[in-house]
């Protein structure tokens, strides 16, 4: 089983496909992004704020061993990808608030294939964050390169490679940052990880690629007189999602790495109080998670506590993390991960008791409950940002469509040759405010690395935040982790068609 629970240990392991356009970096150490006026990754400003982090003094040296892998999805369902030590999700990384992680990436993938490891969510410092040609130049096949950094910040967390469209093969895990001082009262915990899975089934990530960059006015006509697709996904419709829901069509819906045919099973005992930490690592699905049988307490997003909410299921993007109580009750109850507007779900299973399990199709009914919106929640006073005019204004605008599939920021698309071009300038110590203003027909979850931003003046306190179509989202971060971090749509294609932008911090 690919289930994974408190008692798992150190240790993780990944799975993924697709160089892209970072492919040609080969060796390790420090990016190419490099500018004049800019903080560098390595620079003394990045030194400095290195410093101010409290340390521990132990040090957790995992090493992350990138190959290929046949994996076994459950259900006679064997996908040939990559992966951390040949299971996905990989063994999860557990730490301690202060620790220090010093986690080795032995690249082995093959035909000149690089790679890197970014720590999805976590502030740390600036030249370690995975970032092939900004941070580091990408590792080539056959090298190793070390990831050394303090994991300051309690929460719940992943990594995966910045690399192309690697995100969406099976190169990914859990990193938990576990609190000495833990304020929540529970008896246990399962790390439920999400992920829409194609990679070794029906083609690769990079040849999904290949096809949706073509974009709709590119698609030719097939001999029926309909129009020649293999994974792009037509009607995809989501009310929530206010509108198109995804662009790729995907075999399966994984829990765990468990088809809903083979499902994870968590196995506790009635009246026990646990916390899920659910993680999507999907690639272009939402998804709409409930318990039958059960509520949700929500308790924190993206790794920082809100005001508790009790709900019947949460919608998660693409990079989005929530942690929820549950109290379970006498029974087997399916964990339904519903692909937003897909019609398709993940399944996992939790069996407290006797009884026959459900149906691989099982729909319970918490999932057309109440659902709560991140930006209705409110950061827990202990992280909520002091109140403060912004001294930053940046407008972000999203851009493109799916004609062209010329996704973009601000009407320009990223460039990987030439990433310092146009960045988002920020000064270390100003409160910064983006408006994400997406003038598109999509949803896109967007993703801040290095920093936390808070959804309006008291809103959650988030790394990744779904913009609706044709709707508008203010955020607020203080910029006190200098470098240069990327901020982009999660959806790995999205992303890799454009929708990109650097945040650079003044030298």
């Amino acid at each position: 089983m690919n289930s994974i629970n408190r008692r798992s240990v150190l240790l993780a392991g990944l799975g993924v496909a697709g160089a892209g356009a970072l492919a040609a970096c080969s060796g390790s150490g420090e990016g190419s992004g490099s500018a004049p006026g800019l903080v560098q990754p390595s620079g003394a400003a990045v030194a400095a704020a290195e410093k101010k982090r409290a340390g521990t003094g132990r040090v957790h040296r995992p090493t992350l061993t990138a190959a290929p892998a046949t994996l076994d999805l459950g259900a006679g369902v064997m996908a040939r990808s990559w992966a951390f030590s040949g299971r996905t999700p990989g063994t999860e990384l557990r730490v301690s608030v202060g620790d220090t992680v010093a986690a080795e990436l032995s690249n082995q993938l093959p035909d000149r294939t690089a790679t890197s490891i970014h720590w999805h969510g976590i502030a740390l410092r600036n030249d370690m964050d995975g970032v092939p040609p900004v941070t580091q130049t990408a590792v080539r096949a056959g090298a190793n390169h070390t990831y050394r950094f303090i994991a300051d910040a309690p929460g719940t967390y992943f990594f995966h490679p910045h690399v192309g469209v690697q995100l969406d093969r099976g190169l990914y895990a859990p990193l938990i940052v576990e609190d000495p001082k833990e304020p929540l009262s529970y008896d246990d915990e399962w790390v439920v990880v999400l992920d829409d899975w194609v990679d070794g089934v029906t083609g690769t990530p990079d040849q999904v690629f290949a096809e949706v960059k073509r974009g709709m006015d590119g698609m030719h006509m097939g001999g029926s007189g309909g129009m020649s697709m293999k994974f792009m996904l037509m009607g995809a419709e989501s009310e929530m999602l206010g509108g198109d829901a995804g662009d790729v069509n995907y075999p399966h819906h994984l829990i765990n790495g468990r088809v809903p045919a083979d499902p994870a099973v968590y196995r506790g005992k009635p009246g026990k109080r646990v916390r899920l930490r659910i993680i999507n690592a999907g690639g272009d699905t939402a998804y709409r998670v409930a318990l039958g049988g059960h509520k949700l307490t929500i308790t924190h997003t993206d790794g920082f506590p809100v005001e508790h909410q009790r709900v019947d299921a949460l919608l998660i993007g693409m990079g989005e993390r929530y942690d929820v109580l549950v109290t379970l009750a006498d029974g087997v109850f399916p964990l339904v991960a519903l692909a937003e507007g897909k019609d398709a779900a993940g399944l996992a299973l939790i069996r407290t008791g006797s009884g026959a399990a459900p149906k691989a199709t099982v729909r319970p009914r918490e999932l057309n409950g109440a659902i709560v919106a991140a930006s209705r929640l409110r950061a827990a006073d202990e992280v909520r940002l002091p109140s403060k005019k912004a001294d930053r204004v940046h407008r972000v605008e999203l851009t493109g469509g799916m004609a062209k599939y010329n996704w973009a920021i601000n009407g320009k698309a990223f460039d990987m040759h030439d990433p310092t071009a146009a960045p988002i300038m920020v000064e270390e110590g100003s409160r910064v405010r983006l408006d994400f203003v997406n003038s598109t027909e999509m949803w896109h979850p967007m993703h801040l690395h290095g920093h936390t931003y808070q959804l309006g003046n008291a809103g959650p306190r988030k790394d990744t935040a779904i913009v609706l179509p044709k709707q508008r989202l203010s955020v607020y971060f203080d910029a006190d982790n200098p470098g240069q971090w990327m901020l982009h749509c999660h959806n790995a294609y999205h992303g890799e068609a454009g929708m990109m932008a650097l945040v650079a911090y003044r030298a």
